[in-house]
């Protein structure tokens, strides 16, 4: 439970003052995070701020999905050692890695302190797995878990892939084809992302912020846009409001169904491969209909949206998008139809419930674990207050959870496309709001297509971006495919990797 004394509690896209998040001492704010946690709480995001020359203050900002509030709090230390929470809070076990990157300082308990992204530290201090010299070692190079015994082998793919594709890296502890433990080693394309929204806005952030994870523009652009609206006191007109919703679904559809197509091909069932791969394409050109760009750019900025649907093009798109849906259900009632492909994809890569709780797993894959965890649902900002979509789960928690749960969110999708283009309201798309003002933090919360997209915005008493703080969903899910192998057969590891779905550079910021 949330002890209110210890935590600022406000909602989704709701800014508060700086100075109002309560300051804890190390230890209490240690127990409180994990007390939080025990109550059913979940950790949106964790990190660290450079506190003067020689300090950090650690921000933990945590997600009640029952109420749909938030809470925050903060503790300050000079820079050293600090306790971890891991072993109590798992939750944490990324986050803390990353502060020990970032500001060369151990979370002492820490089970498994290792990069997660390959970088100087903020500080310049040594990071606390460098080298006799002080140095960091190559991108790369880490301390990999192995397993050892008679007939154990090591497997290891990537991190060049075929393909047009990130690098990334799999390293998996076999007997057989039976996988004991999945290590996943990311971060080769650190890019600083999140360091150079720092001193924002500018002309370039709203670029960044497109292009931080590709097949998620609209999702990231409308979290940042939210969080400026938010700080400014401004609201996007209800027009804008509803241009974005079906933006963000047609990046949902143009997704889910390309990952449709993509399992079949995993397991070699062609037509529903080829056919979805040609309809995603169709979801990706509706969208380009809208603004001229496939991906959604140059369409979400703060204040609302830069392209109208007038009435002729909402009824071009509703007519095309009839013909997708028609096309999309032929080519995945054949998916389930098909006994082979149910015997590939039921009981592969399970995860209980339980353990995607523990994990605080998010998106499709904590859906399909039972668990109805849906930011429309739970924190609804936008078109989304006034518009329901049904939260869609299943409670196998495998393959065939995974891509069913797709299934039902493309048809729920449609439907609420159809009914925004059949009720667009009246009046402008833009309305830009004014400078930022100071000191004030906010919390932006978007369901992205692979699940909640978290954005923390800091300003400082200049009104400029003190921390611009970025969780992707793959931040949450990573480990989670790590889990889902975990007695699996190696084989079975490009299907369950599908299944997930995760971004490298979604992850890698």
């Amino acid at each position: 439970m949330i002890n209110p004394a210890r935590f600022v509690t406000f909602g989704n896209a709701e800014p508060v003052e700086l100075g109002a998040v309560p300051e804890l001492a190390p230890d209490e704010f240690g127990r409180a995070v994990v007390a939080a946690a025990d109550g059913g709480l979940r950790v949106g995001a964790y990190f660290g701020t450079a506190e003067g020359q020689d300090g950090v203050r650690l921000y933990a900002i945590l997600l009640d999905d029952l109420t749909g509030s938030i809470h925050g709090a903060c503790t300050a230390f000079p820079l050293g050692p600090f306790p971890s929470l891991t072993r109590e809070c798992p939750q944490v076990h990324l986050f803390e890695r990353e502060i020990a990157e970032q500001f060369g300082i151990e979370p002492v308990g820490h089970p498994w302190l290792k990069p997660v992204r390959f970088h100087p530290s903020y500080t310049g201090r040594p990071q606390p797995w460098a080298g006799s010299d002080g140095r960091s070692p190559p991108v790369g190079i880490t301390n990999f878990f192995r397993v050892d015994g008679d007939e154990v082998h090591e497997v290891a793919v990537g991190p060049v892939h075929a393909g047009v594709i990130e690098p990334g890296h799999f390293r998996f502890q076999c007997h057989g084809e039976d996988v004991f433990h999945l290590e996943i080693s990311l971060g080769y394309q650190h890019r600083g992302i999140e360091r150079r929204l720092t001193g924002g806005p500018g002309r370039r952030t709203i670029h960044y912020l497109e292009t931080l994870a590709g097949d998620t523009t609209v999702g990231h652009t409308t979290a940042y846009c939210h969080a400026i609206e938010a700080m400014t006191g401004t609201y996007a007109p209800p027009r804008a409001q509803a241009i974005r919703g079906i933006a963000l679904e047609l990046e949902r559809l143009a997704n889910h169904v390309g990952d449709l197509g993509a399992l079949a091909g995993d397991v070699g069932f062609l037509p529903t491969s080829a056919y979805c791969g040609r309809i995603r394409g169709d979801y990706l050109n509706l969208t380009a209909a809208v603004c001229g760009s496939r991906f959604g750019r140059d369409l979400v900025r703060p204040g609302g949206v830069l392209f109208d649907i007038d009435a002729p093009l909402a009824d071009s798109i509703g007519a095309l998008l009839a013909d997708a849906e028609r096309d999309t259900a032929s080519a995945v009632e054949l998916l389930w139809g098909s006994s082979s492909v149910m015997g590939r994809f039921e009981d592969t890569g399970r995860l209980t419930r339980e353990v995607a709780d523990e994990l605080g797993l998010v998106g499709p894959a904590a859906r399909a674990c039972g668990i109805g965890r849906d930011v429309r649902h739970d924190f609804p900002v936008g078109i989304f207050r006034f518009s329901h979509v049904p939260v869609s789960t299943w409670s196998t928690g495998d393959v065939f959870a995974r891509a069913y749960v797709r299934w039902l969110e493309v048809q729920q999708s449609i439907r609420f496309i159809r009914e925004q283009l059949r009720a667009l309201p009246e009046g402008p798309v833009l309305a830009p709001p004014p400078e930022l003002p100071p000191e004030q933090l906010v919390v932006s919360l978007v369901e992205g297509w692979r699940g909640e997209i978290c954005h923390v915005a800091m300003t400082g008493p200049d009104g400029k971006f003190q921390k611009y703080k970025v969780v992707d969903p793959s931040f949450h899910n990573w480990f989670g495919l790590a889990i889902a192998l975990r007695g699996e057969q190696i084989s079975d590891f490009p299907l369950c990797n599908k299944s997930f779905n995760l971004s490298y550079s979604g992850h890698d910021l």
